[in-house]
């Protein structure tokens, strides 16, 4: 054989090798070399050529299996990332965001019927999404906040001033004013969609999350961030309650729902239960290491505090941009 023509079979072999070794990766449970070679098997006596086979049995005999592995847990990651829900035809999703506070605002409608809602909306960014909604044709029927913020001021009252007939909307135990005020496991409908409301505190006392099931997502506001999670030293907050709110409420939700936290700090857009169960670097702990991680995370005094608070138990209104 020529060189030209051993460097081809030399690339053959090798392409043949990784398929197989892919091939075979979804049904070996060990990434021994002898389990590999007794699945690989099947597969090698279909090939052409018996010179090409031994070849490849070679090829594959020699591989790293520490290599192997890895292809193996990338295989459960590609599994753990491909079962994502797709988002109904008539389903309205928009991601927005607010760069002083960090905060994501989420605009959800039937595209039918019109009619949207806003969770967690920003005093600042009332008029863009006013604007936005209008725009798009929308009918504002309720804003939504996942619970009392202390990093910013809601825009809820600014927008019902700026969209009439909004309604707004917050858990009954956030000791807040609003329009509606929601129990666990209570319900919010926009056209033919729903919003189920799960009580998370933790964070603070009054926390909810939203959960829209039909289009496997969950809106978890402080309670899960993307790796991480509300801070729980102010505000009736406490780590133990935390902990079992997320692992009976969020972490019992299909692997495969989206996670929409109400900030990120990183550019971090969403998550998956999945992926927050297995590398939340506190969550993901026993609940005596989460507590203690908790206390000693010595994080600054919120610096909206004393300002958003009283704010939002009014809900916003006052302290209203003048025209």
């Amino acid at each position: 054989m020529n060189p030209r023509s051993s460097l081809a079979m030399g690339l053959l072999v090798r392409v043949i090798a990784r398929g197989v070794v892919s091939s075979c990766s979804n049904v070996v449970a060990s990434t021994s070399q002898s389990s590999l070679l007794a699945a690989t098997s099947a597969v090698v006596l279909r090939l052409p050529s018996r010179s090409i086979a031994t070849t490849v049995r070679r090829q594959i005999k020699s591989s790293n299996p520490t290599r192997i592995g890895h292809s193996l847990v990338n295989l459960r990651n590609v599994k753990m990332l491909g079962d994502r829900k797709p988002f109904s035809a008539d389903f309205f999703f928009r991601q927005l965001f607010d760069e002083k506070s960090w905060t994501y605002t989420y605009l959800l409608a039937d595209l039918n019927s019109k009619e949207a809602i806003l969770i967690d909306p920003v005093l600042e960014q009332a008029k863009r999404d006013a604007q936005l909604i209008q725009e798009l044709g929308f009918t504002l029927t309720y804003a939504l906040n996942t619970h009392m913020h202390a990093d910013h001021i809601t825009g809820t009252g600014y927008l019902k001033q700026l969209l009439p007939g909004t309604i707004s909307v917050i858990s009954e135990a956030s000791g807040a004013k609003a329009d509606k005020h929601l129990k666990d496991n209570e319900t919010v409908k926009f056209g033919r969609f729903e919003v189920r409301a799960a009580s998370t505190p933790g964070h603070t006392n009054g926390c909810m999350s939203f959960i829209v099931d039909e289009q496997g997502i969950v809106f978890t506001g402080d309670a899960v961030l993307i790796r991480g999670c509300g801070r729980t030293d102010f505000q009736e907050g406490d780590a133990r309650t935390l902990y079992q709110s997320v692992h009976e409420k969020i972490f019992s939700l299909p692997d495969n729902y989206r996670i929409y936290p109400a900030h990120d700090y990183k550019g971090q857009l969403e998550s998956t239960v999945a992926e927050e169960k297995k590398y939340n670097p506190r969550l993901t702990k026993d609940v005596d290491a989460f507590v203690e991680i908790m206390a000693n995370l010595n994080l600054a005094y919120p610096k909206m505090i004393d300002k958003a608070v009283p704010a939002n138990r009014e809900c916003g209104l006052y302290d209203i941009p003048k025209e």
